[in-house]
């Protein structure tokens, strides 16, 4: 057994995502509301000798492929409807002397339009995938850079599962700078992770599934 481990403050393996790790909360008029929307604290113990990095994602497996129900009135989004991964966090070339994130780091609250994708203290994001989602919406499009939490579909029929994945590699740098995504930095780990640790909790807005989780 790998003694790689990564440790998210206040998300158990399993568990359900607080509130104040998500983008969205239910509404008490309407359907959601927005979140605190922080990045949780991440910490990690037990790297393999020669690791000269770390790389952390944060997706959803559970996005709708096909949009054409999502948050619509007196719909919902079909369970068999296919999925697919939503990002929520690419951070790459985290320091290999750095053994944790704290809560709040990356992001604390919403930021309409968006944070710019930047060379952090703690490595350098890339742009997440609200940066897609929002595009044509005059008050929140924009370039999504570093953490921004849950919202799935709030009449979505199944409960979205995310994925805090932490990477080992043996090199320093991925060689990303700016609006790089998921599959950028996907491509640039493919040959050099020695070791993997990740944890995958759960969250969902729709109403009648909120009690189940």
């Amino acid at each position: 057994m790998s003694d790689f481990k990564i440790v998210v403050n206040g998300v158990q393996d399993g568990g359900v995502i607080p509130a104040a790790f998500a983008l969205c909360v239910p509404a008490e008029v309407g359907h959601v509301a927005m979140a605190p929307n922080r990045n949780p604290a991440v910490s990690w113990s037990g790297a393999p000798e020669g690791t000269r990095s770390f790389a952390l994602l944060v997706v959803d497996s559970d996005a709708p492929t096909v949009a054409d129900d999502v948050n619509v009135e007196g719909r919902t989004v079909p369970s068999d409807l296919a999925r697919a991964d939503f990002s929520h966090w690419v951070l790459v070339d985290i320091p290999a002397d750095r053994d944790r994130i704290a809560e709040g780091e990356s992001s604390d609250g919403v930021t309409p339009h968006g944070k710019t994708p930047t060379t952090q203290v703690f490595g350098v994001e890339g742009i997440n995938d609200y940066t897609g989602w929002f595009q044509g919406d005059a008050d929140m499009e924009g370039v999504y850079g570093g953490y921004d939490g849950p919202c799935p579909p709030w009449n979505d029929s199944i409960v979205h599962r995310y994925t805090f994945t932490l990477y080992a590699l043996d090199i320093p740098t991925l060689g990303l700078a700016g609006s790089f995504t998921l599959a950028d930095a996907l491509a640039r780990l493919d040959g050099h992770i020695l070791a993997t640790a990740a944890l995958t909790a759960v969250y969902t807005l729709t109403p009648s599934l909120i009690d189940t989780i």
